[in-house]
């Protein structure tokens, strides 16, 4: 007899369609656009200068001959790229200027969700509530700063100066081309930090430890971020969206290096763990969960910090009725109870798992003919759920989640 449902099923999708909707809303998610993979060959849209190709640079040092296996995003074309980690993607141009053979590439849509934009600051700066000057100043630094005194948003001007602030019309300013921004952060040289006269915002949300999303999407960062995240961070998230029926996400970025870090996705009714992912388990692309109520956790320990994440959420609703909130548990309590369970399972030998199909071993029943099976019991009803995930192609892979009690 098979027990009842306990072992949750994930069906992760690698569907084309969602792929690029996702993608589609903004091609950059650091803050100097090392990761963008777009199309752009010129300056800027309009009147900009064209790119060479990199494998016509050879005179220079970023060329497909130094860099042949795609570095950097290097390749047969002449689209912009980062592949220096400097401030913003850039190319090389044919028309040297007073010996200047390349220049920063003007990308609307290479811009990280949570960066507002460039503003200009006629001497009043479009930011009024506090303000500091720092020669150690990170674009995180200044937003922890502001964050840390309730401010909504922070700017950084000429890579020193750090300005706090709650106003709604920073953009009556004026806004400026995102080039004008490109003055490195005094701490940190691959961090744009605005420019003379230029003031680069950013939403205080950018890196927190944890917060509340009721929004049907939005794009959650890991704590410190762009910055690499900090030693023994403990942080969740609340993910509620009333009246979805599933919810999707896309990892955007994922550098966590070792396996003790770790990125962990519960249901925010059971606080079960449906999936975690560290430096050896990676994970895909997008999937999906069938709850209107997810909670996201991140922990690390005291060595090898990384760049940490980028997940994009979107919410999808089916009119389908979801379980109430249990009432005999606070969420904070109940999630500090799992994610000290969390962590203990991570570093045990005892935990298990079984993929019911793979590539090579095709399943010869139906999607959702699933043996329960964990190492050599049957049909165990698991205390704590963990699934292991591996990049597969379509159709969808399905899993279930086993471990020891």
């Amino acid at each position: 007899m098979e027990p009842p449902a306990f072992a949750a099923v994930l069906a992760f999708s690698w569907l084309a369609l969602s792929c690029c909707r996702e993608s589609a809303l903004s091609e950059c998610y650091t803050a100097n656009g090392a990761d963008y993979r777009g199309t752009q060959n010129q300056t800027s849209q309009y009147a900009g200068k064209p790119c060479l190709f990199w494998n016509e640079t050879f005179e220079h040092p970023y060329n497909t001959l130094k860099y042949p296996n795609g570095e950097g995003g290097l390749g047969e074309h002449n689209y912009c790229r980062n592949p220096d980690g400097d401030v913003s993607p850039w190319c090389y141009i044919a028309e040297h200027e007073d010996g200047i053979y390349w220049k920063y590439c003007e990308i609307p849509s290479c811009r990280m969700p949570g960066n507002l934009g460039c503003y200009k600051d006629h001497g009043e700066p479009p930011l009024t509530g506090t303000s500091e000057t720092s020669n150690k100043l990170t674009i995180q630094t200044c937003i922890s700063s502001c964050r840390s005194q309730q401010f909504k948003f922070a700017g950084m001007e000429s890579g020193y100066a750090c300005f706090c602030g709650n106003n709604p019309d920073y953009w009556r300013y004026g806004e400026a081309a995102s080039t004008e921004c490109n003055s490195v952060c005094f701490g940190d040289h691959t961090q744009p930090c605005g420019g003379d006269g230029r003031v680069i915002l950013f939403d205080t949300l950018i890196g927190a430890c944890g917060g509340n999303y009721t929004s049907a999407t939005a794009v959650i960062y890991s704590p410190d971020f762009p910055d690499t995240y900090g030693t023994g961070k403990v942080c969740y998230w609340t993910i509620q969206v009333p009246g979805a029926s599933r919810i999707h996400f896309s990892f955007a970025l994922f550098e966590i290096k070792d396996a003790t870090d770790m990125v962990e996705l519960l249901d925010g009714y059971t606080y079960h763990v449906l999936a975690r992912f560290n430096g050896k388990n990676r994970p895909p692309h997008t999937f999906n969960i069938s709850l209107d109520f997810v909670i996201l956790y991140f922990f690390s320990d005291e060595i090898n910090q990384a760049q940490g994440f980028a997940i994009r959420y979107r919410a999808v609703k089916d009119n389908v009725h979801q379980k109430k909130i249990p009432m005999n548990q606070t969420v904070s309590e109940k999630i500090n109870e799992q994610a000290n369970l969390s962590i203990s399972a991570a570093r045990s030998s005892k935990i298990l798992y079984v993929i019911t199909t793979s590539p090579s071993h095709p399943s010869s029943s139906m999607p959702g003919n699933i043996t329960r099976k964990c190492g050599n019991r049957k049909n165990i009803l698991p205390s704590h759920y963990i699934v292991s995930l591996f990049p597969l192609p379509p159709p969808p892979l399905y899993l279930i989640h086993c471990a020891s009690y």
